[in-house]
């Protein structure tokens, strides 16, 4: 093996740290790439769930926008059947009191 000069011996001696630095680097590089890879899917799990929820939410809120547009028409519905049985009342109202009257007229 020929001899090294001191700045040869330098330049040789970091050849051979920076395997060992880079490996470090490597190390952590690679656990950084698993949390960012937990990270990333955690993230995905989030965006599933939310998309889910959506979904559902989504679901509810057109059963509930049925189930108020019957609730509407029965309503209508019932305001009428309301409105014809005050008519009748009324019209029973008078005819009592046409009798009432015929009553109080027999009498007399």
């Amino acid at each position: 093996m020929p001899e090294l000069s001191f700045g040869e011996e330098v330049a040789e001696a970091q050849e051979e740290q920076r395997p060992a630095a880079e490996t470090v680097a490597v190390t952590v590089s690679a656990d950084e790439f698993a949390a960012l890879e937990e990270r990333v899917l955690r993230a995905i799990n989030l965006v599933k769930r939310e998309r889910l929820a959506r979904a559902a939410a989504e679901e509810r809120a057109a059963q509930a926008a049925s189930q108020l547009a019957e609730k509407a028409d029965a309503a209508a519905s019932l305001s009428r059947e309301i409105e014809l049985l005050r008519a009748e009342r009324e019209a029973v109202r008078q005819r009592v009191e046409k009798l009432l009257t015929q009553l109080d007229a027999l009498e007399a």
